[in-house]
């Protein structure tokens, strides 16, 4: 919480003590001076602090308390008592309620800040539209018809001055978030008081002549900003780090135009699908995915010759490229791996696409996966067959399952492939899919519901930005690279899946 909403909270708590004060006059003080104190809180936050839909009940006490308040200096005697005597039942009950709720949606929903990152680079940020000629818009409409991608790029910079950029680049994307978690629209209105750690525009550190350029892609219905500590922590490190919003696949992309697109992608997929079909339509999304990445990369090209205007210009190492994501982002960055421009890639918690399309990946890969992935992967590997209980609680059928296990196979030899290469597989204790980007920060509801696991998302984050910089360094800098020699007594949660090798 934040400082005017602590003392907010806490002249609410003060004012659930005042019926229990004997003296009327003392307590007729007591009552006025919190209640008036609460309003003035009241005021400041909402005029500096701004509004949080979870503190309804904070503002709607504190408002009620007032009146309370003055109707004792202004009314009789008589109607003094009459009141006191309702205040005292209701007012204590009607306080403990509100703060009770105030507290739980609070801790469910709070105003975080963003792990800061370990470099000692200053962060900059700038987000470019760009729209590709060649290819066109197959999951909605545009306004031209072609592909059109949103990416947001940190980078090292100069000594930044004035206020860091907002984590969530446009406010109006936040509802639509809200409802792609089946909640109501206003849910996450909070987001829009969360900073991230980079300034908007600068010009870049002079630190080195060039950066290398990590490539990055958000899982399925997500978008880029919920991946922005790790882009801030790799650019305080010595990286240009471009975060692709893959239209239509994201929960919500807002356009320079103001136009904003939602998510289509899912609307490809249907239950009536058998494994084939589903797999097949998986893989032409990701084909899509993975021409994004590719673009992108062209754009690039076009930055560092100063074609498209940037700070960036002339200061990318185009020859040091790497690219990492998350979910079905992390196959996009194992795909996209088969670019010749792209040196090393990470994969996080991401089955991969269209692996009966290609030979395997011959370059150094790092997979690092959740603890639930690994132990589904370890089943595959020990040809677990399920019972018929097992697969009416999963439910799914053997010939489904069957399927699954053979395509698991080849995904296994594939990180096998990349280990021979120079690369790792990872596990990391206590982890589930959401742990893998900074959704796992906005609710502890999604630790509820399963989908963050046991792991603190703080220290989940540092673990996964540890292992991340380490590997990017070893292939793209030339350094580093301890980590990956096998288990570290800083890192007890990471675990070498040496039974795939």
């Amino acid at each position: 919480m934040r400082l005017f909403e602590i003392l907010l909270f806490f002249s609410s708590v003060f004012l659930l003590a005042i019926p229990f004060i004997f003296n009327q006059r003392i307590r007729r003080s007591a009552l006025l001076l919190t209640s008036g104190a609460g309003s003035i809180f009241l005021v400041i936050h909402l005029l500096v602090e701004g509004y949080r839909v979870q503190l309804l009940f904070l503002y709607g006490f504190t408002i009620l308390m007032l009146m309370l308040s003055i109707i004792d200096v202004f009314i009789t005697q008589k109607a003094v008592r009459t009141t006191s005597r309702i205040r005292r039942v209701l007012g204590p009950l009607l306080i403990v309620i509100g703060l009770i709720a105030t507290a739980c949606l609070n801790y469910v929903f709070p105003v975080f800040d963003l792990p800061a990152p370990t470099g000692k680079l200053k962060v900059g940020m700038q987000v470019f539209h760009f729209v590709d000629p060649n290819r066109e818009e197959t999951f909605g409409k545009t306004a031209t018809g072609k592909r059109e991608l949103m990416v947001q790029v940190w980078y090292p910079t100069e000594a930044g001055t004035g206020e860091y950029a907002p984590f969530i680049p446009d406010t109006r994307i936040l509802s639509y978030m809200g409802e792609n978690f089946g909640l109501p629209g206003f849910t996450f209105q909070h987001l829009r008081y969360v900073s991230s750690h980079s300034y908007s525009g600068g010009e870049v550190s002079s630190e080195q002549a060039s950066y290398p350029l990590i490539l990055a892609n958000p899982g399925n219905v997500s978008s880029r900003f919920l991946h922005t500590s790790q882009a801030e922590n790799l650019a305080s490190h010595g990286y240009i780090v471009a975060v692709i919003d893959h239209t239509y696949n994201t929960f919500a992309t807002k356009f320079p135009d103001g136009r904003i697109t939602t998510s289509t992608t899912d609307n490809l997929f249907s239950p009536d699908h058998d494994y084939q079909t589903g797999r097949g339509v998986r893989d032409k999304l990701g084909k899509v995915l993975t021409e994004d990445v590719a673009f992108a990369l062209d754009q690039f090209d076009l930055i560092q010759s100063g074609q498209i205007p940037s700070h960036l210009k002339g200061r990318i190492d185009l020859g040091h490229v790497g690219v990492f994501g998350h979910s079905i982002g992390g196959a996009t960055a194992y795909d996209a791996s088969y670019d010749p421009r792209i040196t090393v890639g990470i994969d996080l918690d991401g089955g991969l696409y269209r692996l009966r399309e290609r030979e395997g990946l011959r370059k150094p890969f790092l997979f690092i996966n959740s603890e639930s992935y690994s132990e589904k992967l370890k089943r595959v590997m020990d040809n677990r067959v399920y019972t018929d209980a097992e697969l009416n609680l999963m439910g799914s059928t053997r010939e489904w399952e069957d399927q699954v296990t053979e395509d698991k196979k080849l995904e296994l030899e594939r990180m096998r492939e990349t280990v021979d290469e120079g690369g790792q597989v990872l596990y990391i204790d206590n982890t589930e899919h959401l742990n893998f980007a900074d959704v796992q920060f906005i609710s502890s509801i999604f630790n509820m519901l399963g989908i963050t696991g046991k792991i603190a998302p703080e220290r989940a984050n540092s673990v996964i930005n540890a292992y991340m910089l380490d590997f990017f360094n070893m292939y793209l800098k030339n350094q580093g690279g301890n980590l990956m020699k096998g288990p570290d007594s800083r890192f007890p949660e990471v675990k070498f899946v040496n039974w795939l090798l």
